[in-house]
Formats: structure tokens, C-alpha cells, sequence
């Protein structure tokens, strides 16, 4: 699945350092300037998963193929950007383009970098805005363009749809803490809303935070919060993992800040990876919850959802006790399960498929 999580916030925030860090390596420039990112910067990012190296024992395979999520690097947005300012308009595209936001939000003081925002909550506020009024301008549109609607019943749906969703959007509340129902929840994302994306907050904060990660996370305890010094994990990404582990534990941390990142960002896109195991390959493979075994076996290749008859099921635990399908299948661990079946995170597959 190509997913994306894209990378926004005010200037020198500190989005193309965590950038770096993500990727491990230098692509984006990371001036103490605004507006030093055009382009948006795009990488792939491994999701973190043990699991996958115990199976590869197991199976003996050396081809491990983790799942990935794209992460983009957005430059920074400026109060106006709706009406255009700071290449605003050119910017708010990108977003539309991604499944997901993460706003890197500034809470770190240094003098070499000029900074653009005031406190994280207000930044927040600030980029919030520009979004919403971004959105208002699309709604607008879209009420303009109904009148051509033939359909007098999904005209009036529409009309009403139109009529909440502004008024929430006047009062400060982004679309995605909109209830409604399934059908209007189709017609909303047909819309491309910027603020009905899911989000979580990177708190860019100095290496002594780190710290008081829970204080500091019980403050901004509103938002889906991940406190990371971006400045750090650009270094750290320079370092081995031997190296890297034994400076977290010195600074009484158990996972980097860019771990802790992307396994949010992976949770608030509603994935999660089951896996295949084999002498070619152990690989995760990434879904949405609630994903049938026929459109599961799609993600592998299309033809397997077309001509999907069953699927063989270990749970992962099982297939580790056991050590591996011949074993499991002797104790009787081996489920068939039918097109019905919801493929779950710890379920290690085998589908079988006709011509």
C-alpha cells in the first residue's frame, strides 16, 4: 500500500531535521532559514518490527522485507498561507496529497535559528487555521457546484453535510472531530479536506526534555503527542544500532524519538502488518483493520484476490513455540479460513489461490 505521513509545521520547526533523521541521511536542506525546503522532500521509511527477524531464524531465510510508510517533507506554512502567502497555496496541495499529518510544532530555544511561532500551542493554532480556512474555501466550492446536482435526495444530504461541517469548521474544530455516518463519511472524503486527516503532534524540544518526556506529553495531553529532539536523532541516525541503543539507555530512554514516531504514525493511519513466512522470504505486509483475507491477498498481488479459495493462519506466538508450519501443522495449530475472515497483526499467512 503506498502510504504517506506529511511532515508540517511553521519554518524552522525542525521538519527537514526530523526529516533526516527519519531517512537516516542528509536529502533535505536544513538552513536556519525559512522557506529552505521547495520542493517537498519524499522517503521511505522501514516500520520497526522484531518479528520478522525470529521468523527468518526460524524459517531460515536472510531476505527480511519490513513494511513501509512514506514520509514527505513539507515546507513551512506562514499565517495567510490560504490566501497564498509563503507559496501558502502550493504548499496546502501537498498536504491535500498525504494520508496523514504529522505538525512538528517548536519547543526549543536557540538563538542561531530564527524562529517564526511563539509557543507549540499557539503555532498549533496558527497552522490549524490556515487549514481550516483552506478547507471553508473548498466547502464553498463544493456548495456552489451541488446546485447542478440532479439527485434532489443527495442534493439535500449534501446541503445539510455542508451546513455542519461549516459550522464546526467557524468554530476552530477540524472536520475529523465530525461525527457522521457512513454514508456521509464517503461523501466527505470524496472532498479531500485538509483537516480530515488524521494527525498526531512531534514535539521538537532540547535534549534535557527528554527527560520529562511524561510531564511534558501530560501538557499538551489533547493531542497524540511524541516528544522528540530532532537535532539528536539526526545524530543518532549517524551512529550503529549498537551505538545508538547504549546512548538511549544512558539517557534512560528504551526507543529513539523516530521509532516512537513511526510506529504513531502507522497506528493513526489504522494499519498494521500481518505476516508471510517462507525459505524465500519472511515479509510484513501492511493493511488496514478490518481487511478481509481475499482483499489481504490482494496486497500481495492482485490475481490472489480474484482467484483467493483459503488461507492457511498461524498466530505468530504459536508459529515461534512450534518452530515453523510443518511443526504447527503436527499440532494441529494450521486454520483454513474462508473469504469471511478478518486477517489479524499476529497471524502468519499462506494463501492459497486457484488459477
Amino acid at each position: 500500500m503506498s502510504l504517506s505521513v506529511g511532515i508540517v509545521g511553521l519554518p524552522n520547526a525542525g521538519k527537514s531535521t526530523l526529516f533526516n533523521s527519519l531517512l537516516g541521511r542528509s536529502i533535505a536542506d536544513t538552513a536556519a532559514y525559512p522557506f529552505c525546503t521547495i520542493e517537498p522532500n519524499e522517503g521511505v521509511v522501514v516500520v520497526p518490527d522484531n518479528r520478522l527477524a525470529v521468523l527468518a531464524k526460524i524459517v531460515k531465510t536472510s531476505n527480511i522485507v519490513p513494511a513501509v510508510i512514506k514520509f514527505i517533507d513539507i515546507a513551512g506554512l506562514v499565517k495567510g498561507a490560504a490566501q497564498g502567502e509563503g507559496l501558502g497555496n502550493k504548499f496546502l496541495a501537498h498536504i491535500r496529497e498525504v494520508d496523514c499529518i504529522c505538525f512538528v510544532l517548536r519547543d526549543f530555544i536557540d538563538d542561531k535559528v530564527v524562529q517564526t511561532g511563539s509557543n507549540p500551542k499557539n503555532d498549533f493554532e496558527t497552522v490549524k487555521s490556515e487549514l481550516i480556512l483552506k478547507d471553508l474555501e473548498t466547502v464553498e466550492k463544493v456548495q456552489n457546484s451541488n446546485v447542478k446536482t440532479q439527485n434532489q435526495n443527495l442534493k439535500l444530504k449534501i446541503e445539510n453535510l455542508i451546513k455542519n461541517i461549516n459550522i464546526n469548521l467557524n468554530k476552530g474544530l477540524m472536520v475529523n472531530k465530525v461525527k457522521f455516518d457512513d454514508e456521509e463519511k464517503e461523501i466527505v472524503k470524496f472532498w479531500c479536506l485538509l483537516t480530515d486527516k488524521p494527525y498526531f503532534v512531534v514535539l521538537n524540544v532540547s535534549e534535557n526534555e527528554l527527560l520529562n518526556i511524561k510531564a511534558k506529553i501530560n501538557q499538551y495531553k489533547d493531542w497524540t503527542t511524541v516528544l522528540i529532539c530532532a537535532k539528536l536523532e539526526e545524530q543518532l541516525a549517524g551512529l550503529s544500532n549498537e551505538e545508538q541503543k547504549d546512548y538511549l539507555k544512558s539517557v534512560g530512554l528504551e526507543k529513539s524519538g523516530m521509532e516512537r514516531l513511526i510506529q504513531t504514525a502507522y497506528r493513526h493511519l489504522g494499519l498494521f502488518s500481518f505476516l508471510t513466512a517462507g525459505e524465500k522470504e519472511v515479509r510484513a505486509w501492511t493493511i488496514k483493520k478490518g481487511t478481509k483475507a481475499p482483499q489481504a491477498a490482494g496486497v500481495i498481488h492482485t490475481d490472489f484476490e480474484k482467484n483467493f479459495i483459503k488461507v492457511k493462519v498461524v498466530n505468530y506466538q504459536d508459529f515461534i513455540n512450534f518452530g515453523g508450519w510443518q511443526n504447527c501443522k503436527e499440532q494441529g495449530k494450521i486454520r483454513l479460513e474462508g473469504r469471511d475472515y478478518e486477517v489479524e497483526k499476529d497471524d502468519v499467512v499462506e494463501f492459497q489461490v486457484g488459477c
